[in-house]
C-alpha cells in the first residue's frame, strides 16, 4: 500500500527523499526508542508512564502497539521475538533502525513550533462561577491544587532518578521543566483562592 509521504522540511524536487507523514504518537514512541534500548510494547508503555505523561500524554497500550505496527510496516523499527528468564511466553521486542533514528532526529530539528493546547477543564468550571456556590468553586481549586502539588513531587522525584543517568540529560530537563510546570499550576490555583476571598470581601 502506498503510503501518504510528506517532504523534509527543505526537500527539492531532485534530491531529498520523502518521509512518511506520521501523527505526534509515532514520534513519542520512536522518540523513547531512540535512546537506544530494545524494548517491549509493555517498557514502551512503563517508560511513557515516568516520563511522557508528566508534559505530553501517555497513549494506551493499544494505542503504543498499532504505532509501533505503522512504525516497523515504513522501516523505521525492527521486531524480535525473545524468550523470558520467569519462563512466561515469548515477548516480542523493539529497536530503532539508522532510517528510524535519522527520522526523528529530523522530526525533532525541522517539526514546526506549535503553540501548545491549553485545554483546562478547572478554569472551564471557573469561567462558570456563576452557576456554582463559591465554596464549590473552592472545593474544586483545592483538589487542583492537590493534583499539582502531587504531579511537582513526582516529577521532582523523576528528575532525582533521571540524573544520575547520562542517557536521561535531556529528559531530566524536561522533567525540571514539568516540575516547574506543576508548581505554577499549583501557586495558580492558590492565587485564584485568593481572588475568589477578595471579591467575597467586596460583596459583603
Amino acid at each position: 500500500m502506498r503510503h501518504v509521504t510528506e517532504k523534509r522540511a527543505g526537500a527539492t524536487d531532485t534530491g531529498d527523499a520523502e518521509r512518511p507523514a506520521l501523527p505526534a504518537t509515532s514520534w513519542a514512541v520512536l522518540g523513547l526508542l531512540s535512546f537506544g534500548e530494545e524494548l517491549s510494547g509493555y517498557d514502551l508503555k512503563k517508560w511513557s508512564d515516568w516520563s511522557l505523561r508528566l508534559f505530553y500524554w501517555s497513549p494506551s497500550f493499544s494505542q503504543i502497539y498499532g504505532e509501533l505496527k505503522r512504525l516497523e510496516k515504513v522501516g523505521y523499527v525492527t521486531s524480535r521475538m525473545v524468550a523470558q528468564e520467569t519462563g512466561n511466553r515469548d515477548k516480542r521486542v523493539y529497536v530503532i533502525t539508522d532510517a528510524g533514528m535519522a527520522a526523528v532526529r529530523h522530526w525533532a530539528r525541522e517539526a514546526p513550533v506549535e503553540p501548545p493546547v491549553l485545554k483546562h477543564g478547572v478554569m472551564l468550571r471557573m469561567w462558570l462561577g456563576h452557576l456554582l456556590e463559591t465554596d464549590r468553586m473552592r472545593e474544586v481549586l483545592g483538589r487542583h491544587r492537590e493534583y499539582a502539588e502531587t504531579m511537582r513531587q513526582r516529577a521532582e522525584v523523576d528528575v532525582e532518578d533521571a540524573c544520575g543517568e547520562e542517557a536521561w540529560a535531556y529528559p531530566a530537563l524536561v522533567l525540571k521543566w514539568s516540575e516547574r510546570y506543576y508548581a505554577s499550576e499549583r501557586d495558580l490555583a492558590d492565587a485564584m483562592l485568593a481572588d475568589l476571598d477578595e471579591r467575597d470581601r467586596r460583596r459583603l
